[in-house]
Formats: structure tokens, sequence, C-alpha cells
């Protein structure tokens, strides 16, 4: 398999927030920063540190077991569900996150630990996943893993997205996010020291596909430089119809 140089998305920096690999968002990941500040992060740590874990391996399939070596809180954990809802609200103010999710329904976030050499092999995401008390199904079109330590906290967890231009490894500082298609291959890499602490959901969007959703993420982003630069003027408020206009032709709502 071709291995592209591996990418490590490490930083705050504005000009690298959101416009990580923009222009290959079709089949690629995106970095969205400062989605919890670094209070909340400490926070959320100091949680989970007196949390009950389970072993990771009882929220997967069979072929998942074989790989994955980590530990989760319970999906009905109190602890879980309250610091999930702070996650979803968070994620319902960012504007980088709505403009290139278009998330129409979540998976209530859950939270993984890795240390002392745990790891989780090479896997894809289940295409489908049951909204738990519902009764509900919900497709995985993208996946989204929020980091609550920083990176210097720990040695190794890099998480490693395998797709058609080769690997990308990403390690992000507290309170970043990273966003990336449920359809592609990736692993966490061994944690050889320190604890890496993470939240872990899946949304269904909108927009099934990909290229249609990327397309609407760069038009949205290129019609705020426009109205930043020239004002609300005319051409901003076609190009805004014209955006709607492609959400109303391809959104599934």
């Amino acid at each position: 398999m071709h291995r592209a140089n591996p990418v490590r998305c490490d930083t705050r920096a504005p000009a690298r927030a959101g416009a990580f690999l923009i222009a290959e968002f079709l089949k690629m990941m995106l970095h969205v920063p400062e989605v919890l500040s670094p209070e909340q992060a400490r926070e959320m740590r100091a949680a989970l540190d007196a949390a009950q874990w389970t072993d990771g391996r009882e929220t997967v399939g069979a072929q998942g077991a074989q790989v994955k070596r980590n530990r989760q809180l319970p999906e009905h954990s109190p602890v879980g569900k309250e610091l999930g809802s702070i996650v979803l609200a968070a994620l319902a103010r960012n504007p980088l996150f709505f403009s290139a999710a278009l998330p129409s329904r979540f998976v209530p976030p859950l939270f993984n630990r890795y240390e002392g050499g745990e790891h989780y092999g090479v896997h894809v995401d289940g295409a489908v996943r049951a909204l738990p008390g519902t009764g509900q199904q919900l497709r995985t079109d993208l996946s989204c893993t929020l980091f609550l330590c920083d990176p210097e906290d720990y040695e190794g967890g890099e998480l490693e997205v395998i797709d058609t231009y080769g690997s990308h490894e990403v390690k992000l500082p507290a309170g970043d996010l990273i966003l990336y298609p449920a359809s592609s291959l990736h692993r966490v890499h061994p944690v050889t020291r320190g604890a890496r602490i993470c939240s872990f959901f899946w949304l269904q969007s909108m927009v099934r596909s990909d290229q249609q959703r990327g397309m609407l993420f760069e038009l949205d982003q290129n019609i705020q430089k426009l109205r930043a630069r020239l004002g609300e003027c005319e051409e901003t408020v076609a190009l805004t119809g014209h955006y709607h206009n492609l959400l109303r032709l391809w959104s599934e709502v």
C-alpha cells in the first residue's frame, strides 16, 4: 500500500485549522480546533479519571475485537452521558464543524482510554449503528475524534487514517477534533507512555455524499471569505442562494 508522508496536525494555529486538507476534503480529514477550551478538557479528564472503565472489546463485533485493546466508558455511564452532552453542545456552537459535517443525527459521544501499550489495529467502522434507547438506527457518514489530552502528555497513540491518498497520522491538542469519512480504514498506535483519553462518535449528515458535502463546504467557506472582504453584496447574496439551492437538492432531512 502506498504511504504518503505522515501528516501531524498538532497546532492550534488558525492558518492550519480548518485549512487542513480542505481542497481534498472529499476523501480526507478536517481539523476543527478548540471545540472545548483547555479548562473544559481538564475538567473532563478529571471526571474521567474517577470513572469506571470497561474492556473496549465489549462494544465491537468479532472482527474489531481481534485488534482492539483499550478501555471505554460503558454506553450507559452517567458520567459519559453528562460529558457527551457537553461535547454536543460545544459542537452546536462551532460554525466550522457545522459547515463541514452538516449534521443530522449523532451517536451519543463515547469515551476511550489507551495506556500501557494499548492500541487499536486497522479496522473500519460499521456503516449503521443503533441509537441507544430509541429503537432507531443511524448511517455513519462521518467519524469524529475529540482529543482530551495534549500531545506531550503521552507517547504514541496517533490516529492513523488510511485513504485514497495514503496514510495520515493525527495527534491534536486537548479540545481539538478531527473529522473524517467513516468509510476510511484507520487505527490507533500503541500508547507507550502516559494515557491517551478521547471522545469518539459518529454522525449522519444531511448530505450523504462525501463529494457533494465537500463541495458545499468549500463553497460556504469561500462565501464567508468574500463576505469578510467585501461585506454583504449582490454577489455574496447570489452565491448564498446557490449554496442553499444545492443543499435543498442534495439534503436528506
